[in-house]
């Protein structure tokens, strides 16, 4: 079988399909991964083909991307950022996956563009989509994400409430992003997003464990529950021996926000640092928002890139923005988190981490001050510790590639067959 792979964005957004690509190829299929170059080298390390696509952007130009979101509060002005950003390279996306889906029998994207589903269409190969948060699963037994449930009232009355509330959150998402591809429709280039919520393909691949979801759920069969796609960073020996050195074999507090940058990036490290014990020893991955003292202290050791499994390893907790796949990386760990949410589905990933009793939550605006007062709570939590941990071998029995690789051999099958 011959798959083509797409995502764009954070590595949020990458990693979890390098990590389905590398399933498939394990099982013998041919797997080729359109992304920006900005990924090319990960991507092949993971010994997938790499298939060019616009933005041909670095790293900085990518952070003011999620700048821009940070500054957005509101979840559908996000989203329409996400769409404004790609739309001068929309054109080019489509020729090249146009090309690269002449002679491939699957295609499968992020569940962010459906509308790329008329590439495959044209080509009659199945289409596939992968979801990185079960906020966007639908079903009459819970409302979306941050909006009150009726838990109080009949069933019926419930189901009606949120059903009413999907249907209305899929018509808010598909008419805002048709207004900004409303050029490339009227041209016939793609067609008009319909279904965003209720249907983005036939078979969507929801990447997340299902045990977050509430067991009497109903949810469409063509929303496939399978666990955490997760792919890593390579290892870096030299950075085991400054790690083993700087935390002498103690655990230590470890801050990583990814993607995530901020306007105030310095005058929030000051706030930091004025209440940070000088005698107290903390990791910080400078990430995309290049977070980091001026100058060099002793009890603070400053890293890169890395993988997370490596770097966690040396965690008492792990403070951090909420993304998914950061979340789940603690998760997997077995350490207590204090999420700081800024954007879009990290609020629920910070629910999520309380919800199911393994961290705290912090808001992004007091975090510098009260960070010391939760660190101490988190590491002094025997149960917050017993639960991650408990948590993380529940976690560690799921096989998402496992799962997935049998799914989509069968769907291209069963398309086959139609």
């Amino acid at each position: 079988m011959r798959v083509l792979l797409n995502s764009a964005g954070s590595t949020g957004d990458i990693y979890p399909v390098i990590a389905l690509g590398r399933a498939l190829s394990e099982a013998g299929h041919d797997i080729r991964l359109a992304a920006a170059p900005l990924y090319r080298d990960e991507i092949e390390r993971a010994e997938l083909e790499y298939i060019y696509i616009p933005p041909d952007w670095d790293q900085d130009i990518f952070a003011e991307c999620m700048l821009k979101l940070v500054r957005t509060r509101h979840p559908l002005k996000q989203l329409e950022i996400i769409y404004r950003s790609g739309m001068p390279f929309l054109d080019e996306t489509l020729e090249r996956l146009k090309i690269a889906l002449k002679d491939a029998d699957l295609f499968i994207c992020s569940y962010l563009f459906p509308h790329f589903k008329v590439t495959a269409d044209r080509y009659n190969v199945p289409f596939s989509v992968v979801c990185f948060s079960h906020l966007i699963v639908p079903s009459p037994d819970y409302p979306p994400h941050d909006i009150p449930s009726l838990g109080l009232f009949p069933k019926k009355l419930q189901h009606f409430w949120n059903s009413t509330l999907w249907r209305v959150s899929n018509m808010l998402i598909s008419r805002t992003l048709n207004k900004i591809l409303a050029a490339r429709i009227k041209e016939g280039k793609i067609p008009a997003i319909k279904q965003f919520i209720f249907a983005p393909a036939e078979l969507a691949l929801v990447a997340v464990s299902k045990n977050l979801l509430p067991t009497h759920a109903r949810i469409n069969p063509r929303f496939q529950f399978i666990g955490h796609l997760r792919w890593q960073s390579a290892q870096d020996p030299q950075l085991e021996k400054e790690l083993q050195d700087f935390c002498a074999g103690k655990e230590v507090p470890v801050i990583t926000f990814g993607s995530v940058t901020f306007d105030d990036r310095e005058r929030k490290m000051h706030r930091f640092l004025s209440r940070w014990p000088k005698n107290k020893k903390i990791i910080i991955q400078r990430g995309w928002a290049k977070l980091s003292p001026e100058e060099a202290l002793p009890n603070i050791k400053c890293i890169d890139r890395v993988s997370h499994d490596q770097l966690f390893r040396y965690a008492s907790v792990v403070i951090h923005h909420g993304g998914a796949g950061t979340t789940a990386s603690v998760w997997h760990s077995g350490k207590p988190g204090i999420v700081i949410p800024h954007i879009a589905d990290q609020f629920l990933w910070a629910k999520e981490t309380r919800r199911m009793r393994v961290g705290l939550k912090i808001s992004k605006r007091r975090w510098p001050e009260l960070l010391p007062e939760y660190v101490d709570r988190v590491e002094n939590d025997q149960k917050l510790r017993q639960n991650s941990e408990d948590f993380a071998r529940e976690l560690a029995k799921e096989d998402a590639g496992g799962k997935a690789v049998p799914l989509l051999e069968e769907f291209v099958n069963n398309n086959k067959k139609t």
